[in-house]
Order: C-alpha cells, then structure tokens, then sequence
C-alpha cells in the first residue's frame, strides 16, 4: 500500500471509532434518563383539586392527582 492509502485509512478508522464512541455515550446519556425517570417519585406539591378553589384561576386545577387530599 502506498503511504497516501495508508494514511487515508487510518483517518477513516479514526472517524468511525469516533463515531462508534458518540454512539455509546448517547445510548448510555438515553439509558440513564430512562433509569431516573422510571426510578424517582417526586414528592406531591400544593395546587388546586378539581372541584375546590374559586376566583379566576379555580378552572386550572390537577385533573387526577395520586397524592393524598390534604
């Protein structure tokens, strides 16, 4: 092989272990999101419960919450 091959190869493998690596982090970056948002249960904060409320802003209330009425 001649050396402009030569070199031209190995930018290529370079590239493409570049990319390989992108791919990796990406689906890790994914994988992880996944977990967290499957794993955590934020805690319950104050609103307005359907029915409860008066004034302007008692029709934007939580449709169904899964906190306990307070």
């Amino acid at each position: 092989m001649s050396r402009i091959t030569m070199r031209g190869l190995q930018w290529k493998a370079a590239i493409w272990l570049l990319v390989g690596v992108g791919l990796v982090i990406l689906v890790a970056a994914n994988g992880h999101l996944l977990y967290v948002a499957m794993t955590s249960q934020p805690d319950c904060v104050a609103h307005v419960r359907l029915g409860e409320g008066s004034g302007p802003h008692s029709r934007f209330s939580a449709a169904k919450s899964s906190c306990s009425p307070g």
